[in-house]
């Protein structure tokens, strides 16, 4: 076989993504690695278009910061799936792709004549995912739910906060983002077999379950022993484990528990090298007794002696230091530090495109590197229906035809 070193790995796939924030990011993964990515928005536009934060000074449809880094590389066709017309151009759509992506509540597809059982007799082959709250089916299937719900009913919220408050949910709608992770994979898999069995399968993606999956072993804590996991955010488990200021932010370091016998050794020769005060103790065989890490006398009496030291030093010193001694010891990065990283600045993790209105934005790129079908950015998001008339006649339609449904205001 020869090799195409240039070429997009997803190139030659068309994707329908009909717009909403449960499958966008979902259908980016699809467009950022060379698949046709169709956005099909209501006449409104995508619902991530009026999600916040947005462009500085700016209130237009291509203001949100959410809507332009979730739709790099996509196309836009501004459609009333809600009219008979509107119903007909995306049966035609979907007549001629590979993926359908849609996230409204169960049944809403159906109703429009646009369900599985609909679409596949148009395109035996044709996978559609369907990411919803709680899946197609099931007692909480037509529940409505946010990002909160989910993290809530999946357990994930239990685990997340201080023990002495009420939990508290992770920054950046993680669950939102774990569904639509797992949809990308699911669904790449349907169409992986679909190639090869001519026969399409509906992908049912249940955010709830996402988040699940997700908490760890704390299902298996409560199935195995009957314990439950607590929250313990903020609580220091082991003497010389946890987290320290230093003098321009906070460290993480582990020089108890796992491995402690190893790693408490180097750590107090590191410490009493460094002539830290009150260090010569840590070798008194107690230190290595795990039943006295865990008590409050002895991360008080740690923390006494190693944060005025840490104090003294940068994260950046430390983290040397760490790594010379081959101490788990890591600088806990802000905003600031992950975007002036030299390690993502030579890897070129962050990029730069620029909107519709020319503004420059910098955006994360991928976390990995094809070798032979490389990742790109090659446009930036669309603006609403900026697509429509070149879709549709991808889709067959004449200039006569594309005008009358323009006129019926079935597209933009």
């Amino acid at each position: 076989m020869t090799s195409t070193p240039n070429a997009a790995a997803l190139a030659g796939i068309t994707v329908l993504d009909v717009a909403g924030p449960l499958g966008n990011y979902c259908g980016k993964l699809f467009a950022d690695l060379g698949a046709r990515v169709i956005l099909v928005e209501p006449p409104e536009g995508a619902p991530t278009r009026h999600i916040e934060p947005r462009i500085s000074g700016r209130e237009d449809p291509d203001s949100s910061l959410t809507f332009q880094y979730q739709n790099t590389n996509k196309e836009s066709i501004a459609l009333d799936l809600d009219s008979e017309a509107g119903q007909e151009v995306f049966r035609r759509l979907a007549s001629q792709s590979a993926l359908v992506i849609e996230s409204e509540q169960p049944g809403a597809m159906a109703r429009r004549g646009l369900g599985f059982a609909d679409l596949r007799g148009l395109n035996a082959s044709l996978t559609l995912t369907s990411i919803t709250a709680f899946g197609q089916s099931g007692p909480f299937s037509h529940w409505l739910a946010t990002d909160l719900t989910a993290m809530g009913m999946g357990g994930m919220m239990y685990l997340a906060g201080y023990p002495d408050t009420a939990p508290m949910v992770a920054c950046g709608e993680q669950a939102v983002g774990a569904a639509n992770v797992f949809a990308s994979v699911a669904s790449m898999a349907a169409v992986y077999d679909a190639e090869t069995s001519n026969i399409g399968q509906h992908v049912d993606v249940s955010m709830q379950e996402c988040v699940v999956l997700g908490m760890e072993n704390a299902v298996q804590f409560y199935d195995l022993e009957g314990s439950i996991r607590k929250r313990n955010a903020g609580t220091q488990r082991l003497a010389g484990t946890g987290v320290f200021e230093c003098r321009d932010g906070y460290i993480y370091l582990m020089a108890g528990g796992v491995g402690s016998n190893k790693f408490w050794a180097v750590t107090t020769d590191w410490l009493i090298g460094e002539g830290v005060a009150g260090a010569e103790q840590f070798r008194e065989p107690r230190w290595l007794d795990q039943a006295f890490l865990v008590t409050e006398e002895a991360k008080q009496r740690f923390g006494q002696i190693f944060t005025p030291f840490a104090r003294t030093l940068t994260k950046a010193e430390l983290h040397a230091k760490g790594r010379e001694r081959r101490i788990p010891l890591a600088p806990i990065c802000d905003t600031r530090d992950i975007c002036q990283s030299p390690q993502r600045e030579y890897r070129g993790y962050f990029v730069d495109v620029t909107d519709a209105c020319g503004t420059r934005l910098r955006m994360p790129g991928a976390p990995y590197k094809l070798s032979e079908t490389p990742w790109a950015l090659r446009k930036r998001a669309p603006r609403l229906g900026e697509h429509t008339r070149d879709i549709l006649a991808w889709a067959g339609f004449t200039q006569d035809q594309q005008q009358v449904l323009r006129q019926q205001g079935t597209v933009q």
